[in-house]
């Protein structure tokens, strides 16, 4: 039986694709990197980013979508080289879950959306 953790650990819930502005701050350096979501979930997110940050890094995650933004302390729980990082929420106030939950449903609701049909292109007449 292996023991060994997996690379990438399983998830609670599923990602949603999901594509956002954010930053990423260190609070030892407050240093800001801006970066983009990529997929979004209830307990964490996908981060595009030339340079992650390692594994365990304590990182304050900010998301703006929609005119609403999303801020959550979080720690890196992956990293893909020159990929990007899986980051998992610590820390959620409840006005952020509300945001976060309402960008999830919006997700979902995308995501279960029919096609569209070329009856949807009226022709001209």
């Amino acid at each position: 039986m292996n023991t060994e953790p997996s690379q990438q650990p399983q998830r609670r819930t599923p990602r949603f694709p999901f594509s956002a502005e954010a930053e990423v701050i260190r609070p030892d350096t407050q240093v800001v990197d801006k970066t983009r979501v990529n997929e979004l979930s209830l307990y964490g997110c996908y981060l595009d980013t030339r340079a992650p940050l390692p594994r365990g890094t304590q990182v304050q995650v900010k998301i703006f979508a929609g005119g609403q933004f999303f801020e959550a302390a979080a720690t890196v729980i992956y990293a893909q080289p020159t990929l990007g990082m899986g980051v998992a929420f610590r820390e959620v106030k409840p006005a952020f879950l509300a945001v976060l939950q309402k960008w999830l449903r919006q997700a979902l609701d995308k995501q279960n959306a029919a096609p569209p049909s070329i009856d949807d292109f009226g022709s001209e007449e």
